[in-house]
């Protein structure tokens, strides 16, 4: 865990993307949403797809950020654009409570966020 912090400090995604889990999870550490939302957003921003799914998750469930299911579409859809096979099976399930007009907000937000990594 030590070294894994260190690692995460000095912006290596996939210790920070582990670290999320840890603390969404409580495996060794207190369970901790909004420490877990923290470090996954820092590995989501890197491009880290799995970093990406689980923080639509954490949008999707309301753990540690207000549930948000644009927000959550918009994590799975970064994810599911490099490949990652579960992302776009969630996406498409969350698809089916949201309006079309959520639906719009949420691809042009990840539209943008390709373009301008935010």
């Amino acid at each position: 865990m030590k070294w894994s912090r260190l690692a995460a400090e000095q912006g290596h995604a996939a210790a920070q993307s582990m670290l999320g889990v840890v603390y969404a999870t409580g495996r060794g550490v207190p369970q901790d949403y909004v420490e877990a939302v923290k470090w996954t957003r820092l590995a989501a921003e890197q491009g880290s797809a799995p970093a990406q799914y689980n923080l639509g998750l954490m949008y999707a469930k309301g753990h540690g950020v207000p549930k948000d299911y644009v927000m959550a579409y918009k994590w799975w859809s970064l994810a599911a654009a490099q490949g990652h096979e579960l992302a776009v099976k969630t996406r498409d399930r969350v698809a089916e409570m949201m309006t079309p007009y959520m639906i719009d907000e949420a691809q042009s937000l990840a539209r943008d966020w390709r373009v301008n990594g935010e």
